[in-house]
């Protein structure tokens, strides 16, 4: 299987989940990822929410699935209408999460990095399916044959550098080792790239579709060479400010999420590590954003609802890209496409070290869901319960968290250290 095709927490998770959980969930239609292009399904009415369900299924991540904390908030018709927490914001003090909390957010932030880009787009300042080339000369192998479409979509080819093993946390050992000394490094984002460079192509570009976070560091270079100014500013600028996302923001650099927070832990056989302090450099413009459900779901309207992008620029985000479409899996330019029973939802998941999170809504830009989870072990228990999660935000209600199938292998009761995705 190619690199990163596969991804791991939460968005393999709702793959899952399309085969498998939401028929018993919410009704017996199956969500999925990789539904075909063709007429969208869109949230026309209000969507009835049964708050004590909503309650439960977040318990269940924490209580079932073994998560140290959980929340998560529901947006209808730019209204709250459900917020929650679950868990301990700190297992030492017992000190219980903050619905209003902030945190890591992982890959969530390529919709925000791929949005400025399309905004250049608007401005003529990028063309989409030039080559990178043309924009940073000298900087991407074979760049005179990918596009900046091909970045946007992971159809480029690029090795991801966080597949790499001298990037350092492909193994249980390697992990443990940067949990415990190696948070605080600084990496630039040439040199992320020269690790990915350092490998061959997953693939011809344009010939297949493979998740890589080096697209995004090189679309973050990207957006700094046209505009002059950092992708973290541009993205203040044009994305934070504007909408007052005053919990958002997007750190090159600095160790600390500001304000209250649950921590993120990784567990290992015999000790728990607080990673909640690490360099974000480590994960650049592929994933370095911090925020909560409440910015995080106003991103998400402002987005879909059109007032960020104009519709030609937004209908080019929301188209999947062929080649993906092939793996089941529907992902256009930073968003992801999962329909529901009620309705079809576009957003994109996001996993660091000790946090992994979710934004989606409905085209309309109507209702919208986020949640942030802290988890300490990933186990069949720990998917079922997020996807579960996943379908009662989006939908409204919630049966109890569906058993394993019967023929599931046992569940290692403690793992020698906790899977993570970086982006």
């Amino acid at each position: 299987m190619v690199k990163g095709r596969g991804r791991t927490g939460l968005r393999a998770a709702a793959v899952a989940l399309a085969a498998a959980t939401v028929v018993g969930v919410v009704a017996p239609v199956a969500l999925a990822a990789d539904a075909p292009a063709r007429e969208a399904l869109t949230v026309t009415a209000a969507v009835p929410t049964d708050r004590a369900a909503l309650d439960r299924a977040l318990r269940d991540v924490v209580g079932v699935g073994g998560s140290s904390a959980a929340l998560a908030r529901v947006v209808q018709d730019g209204r709250t209408v459900w917020q929650g927490a679950a868990g301990q914001a700190d297992l030492d003090t017992g000190a219980p999460a903050r619905a209003d909390g902030r945190f890591r957010i992982g890959s969530t932030t390529k919709t925000f990095v791929a949005t400025v880009v399309l905004q250049l787009v608007a401005e003529r300042k990028v063309r989409l399916d030039d080559p990178i080339e043309r924009y940073l000369p000298g900087t991407v192998p074979n760049g005179a044959n990918i596009t900046v479409r091909q970045l946007l979509n992971h159809t480029s080819g690029l090795y991801s550098y966080t597949s790499a093993p001298e990037f350092g946390l492909t193994t249980p050992e390697a992990i443990r080792e940067w949990a415990t000394s190696g948070r605080d490094r600084t990496y630039r984002p040439q040199e992320l790239l020269a690790i990915a460079f350092r490998h061959q192509p997953d693939f011809a570009p344009g010939t297949d579709w493979s998740y890589s976070n080096t697209n995004y560091v090189v679309a973050g270079q990207l957006i700094e060479k046209v505009t002059g100014r950092s992708w973290a500013r541009e993205v203040e600028r044009r994305i934070i400010q504007p909408l007052g996302l005053h919990d958002t923001s997007m750190p090159i650099t600095s160790t600390a999420v500001p304000g209250p927070h649950a921590k993120g832990y990784l567990k290992f056989d015999d000790t728990r590590i607080d990673v909640t302090r690490l360099n974000p450099s480590m994960a650049g413009s592929a994933g370095a954003g911090i925020s909560t459900t409440a910015d995080l779901t106003r991103f998400n309207a402002a987005l879909l609802g059109g007032r960020l992008l104009r519709p030609a620029e937004l209908a080019q985000m929301r188209t999947p890209a062929p080649q993906a479409l092939k793996y089941g899996v529907g992902y256009g330019l930073a968003l992801w496409r999962t329909e529901l029973p009620c309705g079809e939802f576009w957003g994109h998941d996001g996993g660091i070290p000790g946090y992994s999170t979710m934004l989606m809504g409905d085209l309309a830009g109507r209702r919208q869901i986020s949640y942030s989870i802290n988890p300490l072990t990933v186990t069949a228990d720990s998917d079922r319960t997020v996807l579960a999660l996943t379908a009662a935000l989006a939908c409204g209600t919630a049966a109890p968290t569906p058993p394993a199938p019967a023929a599931a292998a046992p569940t290692p009761a403690a793992p020698a250290a906790q899977p993570f995705k970086l982006g």
